[in-house]
């Protein structure tokens, strides 16, 4: 009878603690630096299974199917990422909203700015479902796609749009449950679609020979489970805020806010993602072997970029509570122990790609040729990561405060002032014989100095400090 008693004392105590790490986390108490790495391994780990969705999705491809297959879904991606502009603007909106209302502990506007959030995906999805299947062969052909891959480009692209309300609702929910401190959900229920994702991708390339379209309607499936496993832990938290019909309803105010919010983030995706499609189209004048060395440089740089978003994501948590709960002095505090973190993490990764970044371009392809030049390039890019983690830390802190004009002009300036003209510029200058449209290394190049921009910019920002005026509980608050 003791032992029994006292297992169940035991069990007790774990499912209370566990219970606490699924709990929203209060990021205006603490010592910044903890909250910080607490909140942030979670959600580096999340990004990082994120990004495994898209780099399965090239390995199975390139191995199974072969490097012009492999070509065809890098080569789909600059144009997905353009017609995805519309829910970066409602998530980056959510997120800002939901972590300073949560920091101010106003339950009403919490409640509302979630259920807006939650209308706003589905029109949103809807619109980008219609728009993309119309313009999706037009704009391959405008960037330039090798005809030996544009019906497998097309075809994968159709069905990522066509489902895209698992994406977006996985995205714009996870990023509320981050919003109110809980960033460990959205990383177990991305763990459980990631470990499903690549048991399909296998299931339906390998074993029943779909190729390309496998792979999308893998990651379809897999989107949906965890946005519905979002929704049901959303549900759960009454005593967080409130959902349901009367607060999805989409009030005007709340939709102005989250506009005013997200707009200038979707518009900086819209240009990042408008200077990728100029990119590719140069990237696609080189041939099949750049487009698939880009395809693998990429994968890896997707991981590697992965712990400076997660701080940056970080860094706009932790503001937004902050600066809801009239704490400044934390928030700059915050700022300094993020950036010594953030910059210790990107050197230590530049360190690993430098040595050993041979072995992670030969699990996408068996090509030798391939992976001698996946590696040239990616030698190239690996110190702008850590001009990216000081980009990433401060950029964050200004969107956490609301502003979020400021990082959308600088990602104008770098992307399309800075990047596109000198990949062109470079490739134009070192046309030969060897290399009629010019050389690869002008695409990466072009990436490392629009990097380094993008830090000096961003610093000389954010020690101006309008930010700090841009406040939703100063001016331009929403009234409930």
């Amino acid at each position: 009878m003791y032992k029994r008693d006292l297992w169940k004392g035991v069990v007790k105590v774990y499912m209370v603690r566990i219970a606490e790490l699924f709990a929203p986390k209060d990021m205006t108490e603490g010592e910044p630096w903890k909250r910080i790495i607490v909140f942030s391994i979670p959600m580096l780990i999340g990004n990082i299974a994120q990004q495994l969705y898209n780099t399965v999705d090239s390995i199975v491809i390139g191995r199974y199917v072969g490097d012009n297959a492999l070509a065809a879904v890098g080569n789909a991606f600059p144009v997905l990422n353009f017609l995805l502009v519309l829910f970066v603007a409602v998530a980056t909106g959510a997120g800002i909203m939901v972590a300073q209302y949560f920091g101010a502990k106003d339950r009403e506007r919490l409640s509302r700015s979630i259920g807006v959030c939650i209308t706003l995906t589905a029109i949103t999805s809807f619109i980008i479902m219609v728009v993309g299947v119309i313009v999706v062969r037009p704009m391959l052909k405008l960037i330039n796609t090798p005809e030996s891959i544009l019906d497998w480009c097309a075809e994968y692209l159709l069905i990522l749009l066509v489902g895209n309300w698992g994406f977006s609702y996985f995205n714009i929910l996870s990023g509320i449950l981050r919003g109110l401190g809980d960033s460990l959900s959205p990383l177990v229920f991305l763990l459980i679609s990631t470990a499903l994702n690549i048991v399909l991708d296998i299931w339906f390339v390998a074993q029943f020979n779909m190729g390309v379209p496998g792979v999308a309607w893998a990651t379809i499936i897999a989107q949906v489970i965890s946005a519905i496993l979002c929704f049901v832990k959303l549900k759960k938290m009454r005593n967080v805020f409130d959902l349901n019909l009367e607060m999805l309803k989409p009030m005007k105010e709340y939709v102005t806010q989250l506009i005013k919010l997200g707009i200038p983030s979707g518009l900086t995706q819209a240009i990042f993602s408008l200077a990728m499609v100029a990119v590719q189209s140069l990237t696609n004048s080189f041939g099949e072997m750049v487009i698939a060395c880009n395809v693998i440089v990429m994968r890896v740089d997707g991981f590697a970029m992965m712990p400076n978003f997660s701080f940056g994501v970080t860094m706009t948590t932790f503001a937004g509570q902050n600066i809801g709960a009239r704490k400044m002095d934390r928030v700059e505090k915050g700022v300094r122990e993020g950036l010594i973190i953030a910059v210790s993490v990107s050197t230590v990764i530049t360190i690993i790609i430098l040595l050993y970044g041979r072995h992670l371009m030969s699990i996408f392809t068996r090509t030798a040729e391939l992976v001698d030049l996946s590696m040239r390039m990616m030698s190239i890019l690996a110190v702008g990561y850590i001009a990216m983690a000081v980009t990433q830390v401060l950029s964050g802190v200004m969107r956490g405060a609301g502003d979020t004009v400021t990082p959308m002009w600088i990602s104008l300036i770098t992307a399309i002032v800075v990047r596109v003209p000198i990949a062109y510029a470079i490739a134009y200058l070192t046309r030969s014989e060897a290399y009629p449209t010019g050389r690869p290394e002008s695409i990466f190049v072009s990436l490392l100095i629009a990097w380094v921009c993008g830090a000096i910019i961003t610093a000389i920002f954010y020690k101006k400090g309008n930010w700090r005026k841009k406040s939703l509980l100063s001016n331009g608050q929403v009234e409930a």
